[in-house]
């Protein structure tokens, strides 16, 4: 069935007038009582009574002009179902983060993306964040919550979330080894003092830095993948650690350790979404990245 024709039917149905049918569908006169003549021919049936003044619907017509409306309205939803279902997002994204970020930064970044797209399902795996941008170079995941490096590597698009300073933390509990003056940053002080450094990432690369500025090399008690465990083995008083203060601002154990008041200070960690350029072609990984608002600092 040609649906041009059953507008046209629908329309000189309506009027009753070829005239202002034809204007309607907009096509000449003559090309409406083709068009007529044809779907009459068709169906083997006679759907208007017409003379040189009047147009009337027949019996059969207006049995036909119900079946006309119907299929119509059903046309037009099957077209909009069809383009729907050609627009929907589907598939799969898997994240990559630590602990800390999946309920500091997931919720916000995800909320309204999940119900803009509930066709997608989003994988979320946790770990130490020095191996979130390895992942997603590998290809293991598709995007990455992670610190930026100081050199991002040029495959990769990075977001900026969130900042926050890497602070030097120690248990509360009055220690032997804790540094008398910690700002003075006196080398000596520093000698003795057990530390509990990440085993990569930034962080590390950052507490390293700052103890060669001193001339020392640390005195490492644990290395440890996470910030998480940092923050516990400090608790219990093994040593001082380095963590981003995020970390430990939604630590369940923050008020067993405290901040120290060092100088020079460490860097700031820069926190941010990262995703392989060449990914940003896939229409899921695209839409996830656009709705995701990149802060100034």
């Amino acid at each position: 069935m040609d649906y041009r024709l059953l507008r046209y039917f629908i329309a000189l149905a309506e009027t009753l007038h070829f005239g202002r049918a034809s204007e309607l569908c907009h096509i000449s006169s003559s090309t409406l009582s083709r068009s007529i003549r044809q779907l009459e021919d068709t169906l083997s049936t006679t759907l208007f009574e017409r003379d040189n003044r009047h147009v009337t619907l027949t019996r059969q017509g207006v049995h036909f002009q119900r079946y006309a409306r119907d299929t119509l309205e059903q046309w037009e939803i099957i077209k909009r179902t069809l383009a729907d279902d050609a627009t929907r997002l589907t598939g799969s994204i898997s994240i990559y983060c630590s602990v800390t970020a999946s309920y500091s930064f997931l919720y916000a970044v995800l909320s309204e993306f999940r119900a803009r797209h509930p066709g997608i399902e989003l994988k979320l795996r946790t770990g130490d964040p020095a191996d979130a941008m390895s992942r997603v170079v590998s290809g293991d995941d598709d995007m990455a919550i992670t610190p930026r490096p100081r050199t991002p590597p040029p495959a990769l698009a990075f977001k900026s979330l969130t900042r926050s300073p890497l602070v030097f933390i120690a248990p509360n509990a009055p220690l032997e080894w804790l540094p008398g003056n910690p700002e003075s940053s006196s080398a000596e002080q520093w000698k003795t003092v057990p530390m509990i450094l990440s085993e990569a990432g930034l962080s590390r690369e950052y507490a390293d830095t700052w103890f060669k500025a001193l001339g020392i090399a640390p005195q490492v008690y644990a290395q440890v993948a996470g910030h998480e465990a940092i923050v516990s083995m400090v608790g219990l008083g093994f040593g001082i650690g380095v963590v981003p203060k995020i970390v430990l601002d939604n630590s369940p154990l923050a008020d067993r350790v405290q901040i120290l008041n060092v100088k020079p200070e460490l860097p700031y960690y820069d926190v941010g979404l990262c995703v392989l350029n060449r990914r940003l072609k896939r229409p899921r990984i695209q839409a996830l990245w656009e709705a995701v608002s990149e802060r100034r600092f």
